[in-house]
């Protein structure tokens, strides 16, 4: 066995299927085996690969043991003459495995190599090549003097960048995304250090692995796509301690007591720099919009007082401005937010949704009040009027200006590309149709030419849509004035996507890549930002906003029940268990619907939610379903989520509201 490729995966299940895809592809040329060890994920990963890559060894783990620890057991298993450590998120082209073992077998001092890596947008990745993170490198990085002189050979040496991308080079660290080892070197430097969980572990074992004799090959005459940042966010507080916790762990490995003081003092001051940086920052994003709306909403709310307190000759308390003023303010401000109105890009009519939701919940709560609370029905009207007003003009207007991190939904849709033969780019357009993403589909890009002895060879609608070939896609995209181009990988060859993302376009084009027979298109738009998923289960329960607004459905019904149970009560089986779940709810305990359980499938196939009161069962006549119709309807459930089937499931089991939650059934 020539080579053994192993693979670390923790819930990036789209991200390894497209990997896993690549490295088949580029095994063609060498004795490959693939092992893939995954850390206990929960989104069906392994269930994906036993079905789709049944030649890949899988090794599962009943917790996440980290990184080293991972791949240490995968590389104890491996019979390859090379191990290679590489990323689930990446693509791999199909000469690079060729490439790279070819160019080790003809320097046998090369213990490690890694290659040239670009990010989804086609640039270049700065850490495929790096220096060694000495004291007075990891000074010149935290001061910001190496990113004033990224070039200087002595400022400079975190990324090397004073080295040519395009050309070998020996270097100190290679990326662990992508690391060729050698096995009898490490028999020599010994494996991974389990004492790093995430990150420092491709620093520590490049730097024994020069101490052992060998050297560190940065190889660019081959690419991948690294998506870069899809595991961890780079401005959270957990990455920063845990980065820079990794750099103490090595430090004091491999320095010497008073470098490794000083180092350590180095790194504890970036710690608390760069983490009260990311909580600020943080913070700055998230609290910003709403501090200006609620702003607003008051300065708005304490006018309206005045006005209509003068026109109408109504006086009102002080409790009104200091109490139920900003109980509303927070009402309407939360209710946006579990509709999504926060979100990037901002959906105007989200916003609107919220206000409206917030102000029938202010209604309901203000009728259940004692009648001194109750201060004026018009001025909550006048003052949803207003936040709605007020939200939707200061979002045109942070628009207008510019306001970073802040985007509008523009009504100007994305002009999409799809490259790919006939067949396969029909399919990768009709998936995109069902996943309701919303598209200026512009046209297709062929492998070559559609005439051939001048007749068409790929008739039909498909010749209609035709723009030109990939080998002209830089013309195309600037012609047309592409946003996105989607690549079919099973028409266009991985060093052909790589070469045409690379291209010196004249706009920011989003690249994206259809794996063949799969339900989703991935990419990523830059480092930090992934882009969009585009699958058929786009509105999964487990989306964020779909998790928001059922809790808030939760939430509303329950406060309903609450205010409508005298009557209610009289049509509960149980009904004392209905008070009882109206408070569960209340406190997240459980949910109103929730799935059928036991699943006979299994509930680890599912996504998690709250333990549910009624189930999708509740809408049917007949309980006695057999097993496999029962995992069905969960599944449907779960997959294509709408708040008007939870509307659905309670109208037809109100009087099992009493009911106990499925977990505790």
């Amino acid at each position: 066995m020539k080579l053994s490729v192993i693979i670390v995966n923790y819930n990036v299940k789209y991200f390894l299927e497209q990997c896993l895809y690549s490295v088949l592809n580029a095994s063609g040329m060498v004795d490959t085996e693939v092992l893939v060890v995954d850390n206990n994920s929960v989104d069906g990963s392994m269930e994906m690969v036993r079905q789709k890559f049944p030649g890949v060894r899988c090794m599962l783990n009943k917790e996440n043991v980290g990184f080293s620890k991972a791949n240490n057991q995968a590389i104890r298993q491996a019979k390859g003459e090379y191990i290679l450590l590489l990323n689930p998120d990446t693509v791999v082209e199909e000469d690079t495995f060729e490439k790279t073992v070819s160019y080790m077998d003809r320097h046998p001092d090369a213990g490690a190599m890694g290659v040239k890596m670009i990010d989804g947008s086609g640039r270049f990745l700065p850490e495929s090549k790096r220096g060694l993170p000495t004291p007075s490198v990891a000074f010149y990085k935290i001061s910001g003097l190496t990113a004033l002189f990224p070039k200087s050979r002595v400022f400079g040496k975190y990324h090397l960048r004073y080295l040519d991308e395009n050309e070998i080079h020996e270097v100190e660290v290679l990326a662990g995304a992508f690391m060729l080892l050698r096995k009898s070197t490490l028999d020599k430097t010994g494996l991974l250090d389990e004492d790093f969980f995430m990150y420092g572990e491709d620093i520590d074992l490049s730097y024994r692995i020069q101490k052992a004799g060998y050297k560190n090959i940065y190889f660019p005459q081959t690419r991948i796509i690294h998506y870069k940042g899809e595991s961890t966010k780079k401005t959270s507080v957990n990455y920063v301690l845990v980065f820079y916790n990794a750099m103490i762990i090595f430090a004091r490995k491999h320095f010497s007591k008073q470098h490794a003081s000083l180092f350590s003092f180095l790194i504890h001051g970036a710690i608390y720099l760069r983490a009260s940086v990311a909580i600020l920052s943080r913070f700055l994003r998230k609290m910003l919009l709403p501090i200006l709306d609620a702003a607003l909403l008051f300065g708005g709310m304490f006018f309206l007082k005045e006005y209509w307190s003068r026109n109408m000759v109504v006086h009102y308390p002080e409790i009104f401005m200091l109490l139920a003023v900003p109980g509303y303010i927070v009402v309407w401000i939360v209710s946006v937010y579990l509709s999504g109105g926060y979100e990037q890009p901002v959906r105007l009519p989200k916003i609107i949704r919220g206000i409206f939701s917030g102000t029938i919940l202010i209604l309901v709560v203000y009728a259940l009040l004692p009648e001194i609370y109750r201060f004026s029905r018009a001025l909550i009207l006048l003052g949803a009027v207003w936040a709605s007003m007020a939200m939707i003009v200061s979002r045109l207007v942070l628009n207008t200006i510019g306001w970073k991190g802040f985007s509008l939904e523009s009504s100007t849709l994305k002009r999409l590309l799809i490259a790919g033969g006939s067949e396969e780019a029909t399919r990768v357009l009709s998936l995109l149709k069902l996943s309701g993403s919303a598209h200026n589909f512009i046209g297709f890009a062929t492998p070559e030419p559609l005439v051939s002895n001048g007749s068409s060879r790929l008739p039909g609608e498909f010749d209609n849509f035709t723009v030109g070939t990939v080998d002209n896609l830089k013309e195309i995209i600037e012609v047309y004035k592409i946003d996105e181009v989607i690549f079919c990988a099973r028409d266009i060859s991985s060093n052909q996507i790589i070469r045409y993302m690379s291209l010196d376009t004249a706009k920011e084009v989003e690249f994206k890549i259809a794996p063949p027979e799969s339900l989703f298109i991935i990419g990523s738009s830059s480092v930090d930002n992934p882009g969009e998923l585009y699958v058929i289960d786009i509105n999964s329960i487990s989306r964020s906003l779909n998790k928001r607004n059922k809790r808030y459905m939760d939430v509303i019904f329950s406060l309903l029940f609450l205010a409508g149970s005298p009557l209610l009560l009289f049509l509960q089986k149980n009904p004392q268990g209905f008070i009882v779940n109206i408070f569960r709810v209340l406190a997240g305990k459980c949910s109103w619907v929730g799935y059928q359980l036991p699943d006979p499938a299994g509930r680890e196939n599912l996504p998690a939610i709250r333990p549910g009161i009624l189930t999708p069962l509740d809408t049917l006549k007949n309980h006695r379903l057999d097993p496999s119709t029962v995992s069905r309807l969960n599944g449907l459930y779960a997959k294509d989520y709408r708040v008007y089937a939870d509307l659905s499931i309670i109208r037809a089991g109100l009087k099992n509201l009493g009911r106990k939650p499925a977990l505790a059934a």
